[in-house]
């Protein structure tokens, strides 16, 4: 790895883990950069996760409200989030690369779309269900989430939005409180496919430190300042990188 690319990786994962901490899609940056530095793509999206997972987590931390989550609704989402997200890692690493490549542009565009109507998605589903959450929604939220895991194990673009809109259909309505459980789930489902990818040796280190230490830095201070930032502008900005990066591996994918 040379000290342009090197350069070039550090701060798309600090861009990647700002952009997660404040909106979501942040793999949109971090992912493409990987592949233009040379990455080939499944071990480029076995180091993505890595580094966006470790900067994610890290900016949950500073958000400061604590969860009140009822044990019958938690212990279902951690558990379909492991099991979701070791199969989604094991199905990405058995995936032939040019299989991937072809399947890519689709995962992309699902993405972008989620990440531009995602919200109007949470609003309508959070405005007809009431505050407390049925056995049956419990139930209903858990198969969701282990699809969510499987995909988030897998690619991981988009995750966020799918979280936000279960966490919305549970009654949910704190926006920060669900930011967090949104965090420390996919931090469970991208913590068990990082360890799946480091045991297969999917990873590729060297990039990995560098963009990892990016991710960090860039979603820890971005967390804190979130509420600052016009987020119509960054939304704005990730829905425009992913319909680019969209559009490039379409061309890629299919030429």
């Amino acid at each position: 790895m040379s000290l342009q690319s090197a350069i070039f990786l550090f701060f798309a994962g600090a861009l990647g883990g700002a952009i997660n901490a404040v909106a979501g899609g942040g793999s949109f940056v971090a992912f493409p950069a990987l592949l233009f530095t040379g990455v080939p793509a499944i071990p480029a999206n076995a180091t993505n996760t890595l580094a966006l997972w470790v900067g994610t987590t890290a900016s949950g931390g500073a958000y400061p409200q604590k969860l009140d989550i009822p044990q019958r609704i938690m212990i279902p989402l951690v558990v379909t989030s492991l099991v979701g997200g070791l199969a989604g890692a094991f199905l990405l690493i058995k995936t032939p690369a040019q299989t991937f490549l072809r399947v890519l542009p689709w995962l992309l565009l699902g993405a972008t779309l989620l990440f531009a109507f995602g919200k109007h998605l949470t609003g309508r589903i959070s405005a007809s269900i009431s505050h407390d959450a049925s056995n049956t929604a419990v139930t209903g939220a858990s198969i969701f989430e282990l699809l969510v895991a499987v995909y988030g194990g897998y690619f991981g673009g988009g995750i966020g939005i799918m979280n936000l809109a279960m966490l919305a259909a549970l009654g949910m309505t704190d926006i920060h409180a669900m930011n967090k459980l949104k965090v420390r789930l996919g931090g469970v489902i991208n913590g068990v496919a990082t360890v799946t990818f480091i045991v297969t040796k999917t990873i590729l280190w060297p990039q990995a430190m560098v963009m990892t230490a990016g991710s960090v830095i860039g979603g820890y201070s971005s967390a804190h300042y979130a509420q600052k930032l016009p987020q119509s502008w960054v939304k704005a900005f990730v829905i425009l990188v992913g319909s680019a990066m969209t559009i490039y591996f379409f061309v890629r994918g299919y030429r």
